[in-house]
């Protein structure tokens, strides 16, 4: 009886030893995940501004933390068990579904380059859309739908990426890595944004005329400089989109991905100009691929719009 305890006891202390072991390894493997991820990281704190800002300032924050919540709960309680639970019942399946990800990404940042240089044409429907009345509560409603409906395709893609560099580790590290990665990036991009938000509100507080003329000066400039940080922002968060997305799909192509290898070997001694040269070279894939997805995309409606035409 005595010797049975003494083995069991012995069991579960190498059980506790082991997952200490494996918990140690989880701040490196969250610290390689964020940089493997760093570019969706910035699309989304690129997009997110956009759905708060025309809103009344007083509501910003509050929205804020809605769009943060509905993120934080979609990537701890369905985004990450259904990686874990892929993973284990059909692990062939993370590659394809990331480069759908990857794919949808480079769609996306087509899209809004084609929208950058395009002239906007406007559309009968397009009008009457125009002048529909919304009341402002609604209008922020329909704004946090639509911030949580992109915050969860590329919220999949992190939570994939992150499974996938955790893959062959034991559970409790797994479970601990994309439990630590969803709520770091989580609490990382929605606080950044917050400070985003409301920069052009403490640039008004120091613009104030009880404050010091360098203080005043410095809180002009923070206001003037707000909406020319967001523009550009905006443009980095694209070029994150189609780098990033090109990049995941590569990653499932052999065919691809080793040129790009090649081209990090041999800029090696430079790692800054490697990564640059690596990131140009997806962008210019992404770009590519989007266009020809955006041409299928609207290949697929008019077939589809033509089939609903034609009489039964």
């Amino acid at each position: 009886m005595a010797s049975g305890l003494l083995a069991l006891l012995d069991d579960i202390s190498a059980l506790v030893k082991v997952s200490a072991a494996s918990l140690d390894d989880v701040p490196s493997q969250v610290a390689k995940t964020t940089g493997k991820v760093s570019g969706i990281v910035i699309d989304d704190t690129a997009v997110t501004p956009k759905y708060v800002v025309g809103l009344d300032p007083s509501r910003e924050l509050s929205i804020i933390y809605q769009i943060a919540k509905k993120s934080l709960i979609n990537k701890v309680v369905i985004l990450s068990p259904a990686a874990l639970l892929l993973g284990f019942f059909a692990p062939w399946a993370i590659t394809p579904i990331l480069m759908l990800g990857g794919a949808y990404l480079c769609y996306e940042g087509y899209e809004k380059v084609h929208s950058m240089f395009s002239k906007p044409h406007h559309t009968p429907e397009a009008k009457s859309e125009a002048i529909k009345v919304i009341t402002p509560e609604e209008l922020e409603k329909e704004r946090v739908k639509g911030a949580v409906r992109t915050d969860i395709i590329l919220s999949a893609e992190i939570i994939a990426i992150a499974y996938s560099q955790v893959a062959d580790k034991p559970l409790v590290t797994q479970i601990a890595v994309l439990f630590s990665v969803a709520i770091f990036i989580t609490a990382a991009v929605y606080g950044f944004v917050a400070l985003l938000v409301k920069a052009d509100d403490l640039g008004l507080h120091m613009a104030k005329e009880n404050n010091s003329t360098q203080i005043q000066s410095i809180g002009r400039g923070i206001v003037t400089f707000m909406p020319k940080f967001f523009k550009i922002l905006g443009y980095v968060g694209t070029a994150a989109m189609l780098w990033v997305g090109f990049e995941i799909i590569t990653h499932g192509i052999s065919f691809l991905h080793h040129p790009l290898l090649e081209v990090e070997h041999a800029l090696a001694g430079t790692p800054f100009l490697a990564w640059l040269a690596v990131a140009l070279l997806c962008g210019i894939g992404g770009l590519i691929l989007g266009f020809f997805l955006d041409k299928l995309v609207i290949l697929v409606r008019k077939l589809i719009e033509s089939f609903k035409g034609k009489p039964a």
